[in-house]
């Protein structure tokens, strides 16, 4: 039998994370861990909760003791383990702390790295990652830029909303302009025409790049992503609208590209499969994380060979991050096997 624990950890953040659906100044995420009691290597996960799919740390723990009581100790195979899973289906983030574990305790086994384990491309020694700003007053974006160093990363995402996005990107691209930006609305627009008539006042800024623009209205906007789609002077990719399952003949009507998160995609093997079929349809790929430590950025980078953007900044914005397994400099992420 193997032994699973899994331990709550809350998270001071460096500064209040606001994005258009909600405000945060600390978080509570969940480290799960798998050994052999004979001995061997241990293999971590790590769990984030997004509120945006119904997940809380209470729950997580909850279904955590469901799936104990259910055998979960018992699977000794990572096919076993998917059986277990697509029977008793607990929560995106939960499912991927469960295979993130059991895969770095299985590669260790077979003395493979887990990209290798995954079949995944070997991931490059230095990943450049995307910086985010959260939505905040826009007098306080130039003393925030200077605070965080945010001139030294390559490509930066901002979070808007209707109310400031506008003055929002004004401030950033006045501290620095001509820096690739991802505007990212997390799904704050209802009206496509609203939206369109933001982008034309948008594109006046002067020393405005926008890489792409991400999710700016609800995933059940079918038919106002299509139109968007055609019209949008930036590609626009797909978030909200991409979780475990998802019909990519849809999604390629209404996007130019797909940002895959594991915690949504529920696992490393579902979020290999979403990356490949986003390129199979000749989209863009992106690698995201929610906000994490950085056991799940290390988790994220086993993919990152697949992504053209990386957005993996979320253990950045923690105030104590426990596990230094990546570090960054000048806007890349270091990490080691």
């Amino acid at each position: 039998m193997l032994v699973w624990s899994l331990t709550p950890h809350t998270l001071p953040l460096r500064f209040t994370w606001k994005i258009s659906r909600n405000a945060s100044t600390f978080k509570t995420n969940l480290i799960l861990q798998v050994h052999d009691p004979a001995g061997g290597p241990i293999g971590r996960g790590e769990a984030a909760p997004n509120v945006r799919y119904g997940e809380t740390p209470e729950g997580i723990q909850q279904e955590f003791s469901a799936l104990q009581q259910a055998g979960l100790g018992a699977v000794r195979t990572e096919a076993e383990l998917h059986e277990f899973l697509a029977t008793h289906t607990p929560a995106h983030a939960l499912r991927f702390a469960i295979e993130a574990a059991f895969v770095q305790w299985a590669a260790a086994q077979a003395g493979q790295a887990v990209w290798q384990w995954l079949g995944a491309p070997q991931p490059a020694v230095a990943v450049p990652t995307a910086f985010t700003l959260p939505i905040m007053e826009p007098e306080a974006v130039a003393a925030f830029v200077r605070e965080q160093g945010m001139a030294r990363f390559q490509t930066l995402k901002v979070k808007v909303n209707q109310e400031s996005g506008f003055e929002l990107l004004q401030a950033l691209v006045q501290e620095l302009p001509g820096r690739p930006l991802i505007i990212d609305g997390n799904e704050t627009w209802h009206d496509v025409d609203t939206l369109l008539q933001f982008v034309e006042r948008v594109t006046t800024l002067p020393g405005l790049h926008v890489r792409l623009l991400e999710q700016p209205m609800p995933a059940t906007h079918v038919a106002d992503y299509q139109y968007l789609r055609a019209r949008s002077p930036w590609p626009v990719f797909a978030d909200e609208s991409v979780t475990d399952t998802t019909d990519f003949e849809s999604i390629a009507q209404q996007f130019h590209g797909v940002n895959m998160k594991l915690m949504k995609a529920g696992g490393y093997r579902n979020g290999l499969r979403i990356l490949r079929e986003t390129q199979a349809h000749g989209l863009q790929t992106m690698v995201g994380c929610m906000v994490e430590t950085s056991l799940g950025i290390w988790g994220a980078l086993q993919v990152s060979g697949l992504a053209q953007v990386c957005d993996l900044d979320g253990f950045l914005i923690l105030r104590d991050e426990p596990f230094n397994l990546v570090h960054e400099e000048t806007g890349q992420l270091y990490w080691h096997e």
